[in-house]
């Protein structure tokens, strides 16, 4: 098929896609990128949705902390595992933005953070072959930390690549398909692992869908480097960690917003627990894949079903969203943990953690969109980038201290770290009914 057919049969899919009807806008983006935007829209598209479902697939909530278990890997390293998948992605964006905005093509830079990040899980998979113990878990968050690190990279060059070359009115439709197609494939992915008939998890499976998360890391190069960029404005980029810094002073002027900082430092003890949820099921129910692949599942279906709702009330309280959603979390944990301790024998089935799983999703769900929603309509236009400045700058230090409760997770088992931040949790949503509404 030649290039000039392959490029009609593009520009009929867009019109079908975004509509006949004013289907060539071009807002907000040089004239000379529109005749490529049927072409960019469908390069972004896929580029989006192959690295959702790899990061899916390989998540720092679910697999990773299956894997180490299954690796015999000490309970500290668990800890570790979402706090520098987090922060590895914040905070060393906040210093490269800068950098990153004074090059006229970002997309080179996009490019090198998904070569690194497919590089990074080749190597886990290998590490998964190869290791256990202590030494699979230095590995392991070793590489995890350099694939953080990496999609800091795509993370702060994929938002200017898309303002340049898909349009205003287009962009979040895009956003819209990519993450559907990528919620049912992911959910593909974990029905056929839940019913795989094996009572324990090779460990090559592991290797295999690290390594065939990597795999779709390069796909996803494929399609973004089919993206015809051109060169953009250099000037008005800022140092986010240097504004949080000349901003700081908010926290001791403004007492709401540092009262919102202090309950989103609290509310950490939510997204902390997925992890030990995991190491928890994995004691439970045993170390085999149908129940690794059940939370993938119930994880999938339940950020699908839960945001309309929780977007719904945020609208009306985003303070309320926060009290419920933590609340929910905080007795889910404690109730797990009754549960387990008193050996009930629903406890030791991989649908009870499914849908425990799914329930506590649904909270940090919650949780996340509140604390998101809350902060926008906190802040007024002159303060919002330093309050976000300061605010992703506290929480990015105080999740890396926060891996240390995988230390705890050594000392008295994942149970009683579920516990402990599922009263953790209840602290913070009685917390957060100090804050004042700002709806």
């Amino acid at each position: 098929m030649s290039e000039q057919e392959t490029g009609s049969r593009l520009d009929n899919l867009y019109d079908l896609i975004t509509g006949d009807e004013d289907a060539r806008v071009c807002k907000d983006i040089p004239d000379s990128a529109c005749t490529h935007q049927p072409r960019n829209f469908f390069a972004y598209l896929l580029a989006n949705l192959f690295n959702k479902i790899a990061d899916e697939v390989a998540s720092a909530k679910l697999t990773l902390p299956w894997m180490l278990g299954a690796l015999g890997a000490p309970a500290a390293f668990t800890g570790f595992l979402v706090p520098l998948r987090e922060a590895g992605v914040l905070l060393p964006q906040m210093v490269v933005a800068a950098y990153i905005r004074a090059m006229p093509l970002r997309k080179p830079v996009w490019l090198l953070g998904a070569a690194l990040s497919a590089l990074s899980l080749f190597g886990m998979a290998a590490a998964a072959l190869t290791l256990d113990g202590s030494a699979a878990g230095f590995a392991i968050v070793g590489l995890l930390a350099i694939f953080s690190l990496s999609r800091g990279l795509c993370s702060v060059s994929a938002k200017d690549v898309l303002g340049k070359t898909v349009s205003k009115s287009r962009r979040g439709r895009l956003m819209g398909y990519s993450s559907a197609i990528a919620g049912v494939a992911v959910l593909i992915v974990g029905a056929i692992i839940s019913i795989t008939d094996m009572n324990e998890a090779p460990l090559w499976l592991f290797a295999a869908l690290l390594a065939g998360s990597g795999l779709i890391w390069l796909a996803a190069i494929a399609a973004f480097a089919r993206i015809q960029e051109v060169p953009g404005a250099t000037e008005g980029g800022g140092n986010a960690l240097q504004a949080a810094l000349q901003h700081l002073n908010s926290l001791r002027e403004n007492p709401d917003f540092r009262r919102f900082v202090i309950a989103r430092v609290l509310l950490l003890a939510v997204a902390l627990a997925p992890p030990f949820y995991v190491l928890m099921a994995q004691a439970q129910v045993g170390g085999g894949l149908n129940g690794l692949g059940m939370l993938i599942v119930a994880s999938g279906i339940a950020g699908s079903v839960s945001s309309p709702f929780w977007g719904w009330l945020g609208d009306r309280s985003s303070r309320r969203v926060m009290i419920l959603a933590a609340s929910g979390a905080g007795i889910l944990g404690v109730g797990a943990f009754i549960a387990a301790q008193a050996d009930l024998a629903i406890m030791h089935h991989e649908l009870t953690f499914a849908v425990i799983f799914l329930l506590f999703t649904v909270m940090h769900s919650g949780v996340r969109l509140g604390r998101k929603v809350y902060l926008v309509d906190l802040a007024t236009e002159k303060t919002r980038a330093g309050f976000v400045a300061v605010s992703n700058t506290v929480i990015g230090v105080a999740m890396l201290a926060g891996g240390l409760v995988g230390v705890l997770g050594d000392l008295y088992g994942a149970r009683s770290v579920v516990l402990l931040l599922g009263l953790a949790s209840l602290g913070a949503a009685l917390y957060l009914r100090t804050l004042v509404e700002v709806e």
